[in-house]
């Protein structure tokens, strides 16, 4: 039975994490054209120049949403570097802003462990306008061509060692699109990753995968979603396997309850992303802000579906995270944490069947589900049961529990609970099971 690392329990286990979205055109105050920023270098590096340039505020507003880990795009699609690179003059080194010795990897690392949230790092290798690299290669099949790329291929490699040796561990490393290694032509990142982070997270290329894309950026699966998965990797632009793209990324969406590698699905989506979808910042887009209840469903299709909710966010030109997605982020947290802070009652237990009594009748709408998934997905078929003055009633019934399998309901008044197990691989072990009554926001 397939069985997830430490660094997978730990990605299971924070739920919430932000992908701090930074790149060279969010400062030309233009909308962003992704064709054309894939294409054409920025005229001038020097626009990134936030004057009022607070990382502690970008992490503070994390924390106060309630994100236990946060991802920083070191690099996207203009190939710029956003750290003290030796490797790449197209780095922080070359700006005048701070005189050149900035270094925004390094302070993001420092302000989250000072906040208490796991760092993660995200590198774009698939596009690099600096370097002309479009979908991994550089263009044509001559001689010059050939040079470049190995060039190329070569100053990544040098590039992700000094990230992976200069700033300590990370919690998870992404790279963009994936990140094609020698057998398609492209630098070897895994074996780099494998040597100096070997209890970090990868995300990922055609050899490996740590996790999968949920198959859309809506920031939801659909239920089930198990936490296994048939191939060992999804491929770069999660579309090398027909068996994986096909039918809308379904089997990306849903996983596969018998599949050999332990691989759980990300949610992510952009916070602006209600009428658009901003991962970087544009001007005068506060109205694709996520509202509280969009942002609380995506909560309950994403980790109550056993997977980790990512949420894209981007500072503004001024170096801060904007003012309206702070309060947004700071309005998420409190109502996550009011839903789910007062069980009426929790238990845990082994075995197919789990009785959870109340100490009197009482009024319920929401059940929370989980299972010890140090010892894999055992559940494979269960229903839920609550008793009320005429009898048992069924509540839910259904397959995947995973890492959390969340269910609300209409209002009924019952004395007791049970878990019925009635399929499983080896005997279940369930880590907790909890009950609620929670008031509806709408």
């Amino acid at each position: 039975m397939p069985i997830p690392t430490a660094a997978q329990l730990q990605w299971q286990n924070a739920e919430l994490a932000a992908l701090v979205c930074i790149d060279l055109h969010a400062f030309d105050g233009e909308f962003y054209d992704q064709g054309e920023v894939r294409i054409n270098p920025v005229a001038d590096y020097n626009i990134f120049n936030p004057q009022k340039y607070d990382m502690d505020q970008w992490i503070r507003s994390l924390k106060d949403g309630g994100f236990k880990i946060a991802i920083l795009t070191v690099s996207h699609e203009t190939g710029f570097f956003f750290f003290q690179s030796k490797t790449t003059p197209y780095s922080m080194k070359a700006l005048e802003w701070q005189d050149g010795k900035g270094d925004i990897l390094r302070d993001f690392k420092v302000s989250c462990e000072k906040y208490g949230i796991l760092p993660g790092v995200y590198i774009g290798t698939r596009w690099n306008a600096y370097y002309g690299i479009h979908d991994f290669k550089v263009q044509g099949d001559n001689e010059f061509s050939k040079n470049r790329q190995a060039y190329y291929n070569n100053t990544i490699e040098k590039i992700v060692e000094e990230i992976f040796t200069n700033y300590g561990e990370w919690a998870m490393v992404w790279f963009d699109g994936g990140a094609h290694g020698p057998e398609q032509g492209g630098p070897d990142v895994l074996s780099i990753f494998e040597e100096h982070q070997p209890n970090s997270l990868f995300y990922h290329n055609l050899q490996r995968a740590d996790m999968r894309w949920g198959g859309s950026e809506t920031g939801t699966v659909p239920y089930p979603s198990w936490g296994t998965f048939r191939y060992r990797a999804t491929g770069a632009g999660e579309t090398a396997k027909k068996e994986i793209s096909e039918n809308d990324f379904q089997l990306l969406k849903t996983g596969d309850p018998d599949g050999t590698y332990y691989m759980p699905a990300m949610s992510d989506a952009p916070l602006r992303g209600n009428g658009g979808h901003d991962w970087f910042w544009e001007p005068h887009r506060e109205h694709t802000i996520y509202g509280l209840d969009a942002l609380v469903d995506m909560y309950y299709n994403s980790v109550g579906h056993n997977t980790t909710l990512i949420l894209g966010v981007t500072p503004d030109p001024e170096g801060l995270m904007p003012a309206a997605d702070v309060e947004r982020l700071q309005e998420f947290g409190k109502a996550i944490k009011l839903l789910f802070s007062m069980p009426i009652k929790s238990v845990a237990g082994t075995g197919k069947k789990i009785k959870l009594k109340l100490s009197k009748e009482q009024t319920i709408n929401q059940f929370v589900l989980m299972e010890d998934i140090r010892h894999g997905e055992r559940v494979r078929k269960f229903k839920v049961e609550g008793k009320t003055s005429t009898g048992w009633q069924v509540l839910f019934e259904g397959t995947a529990i995973g890492h959390k399998m969340i269910h609300t309901f209409d209002d009924v008044a019952v004395s007791q609970l049970r878990l019925i197990i009635n399929e499983s691989k080896e005997e279940p072990l369930i880590k907790n099971f909890e009950v609620y009554y929670v008031e509806r926001m709408n």
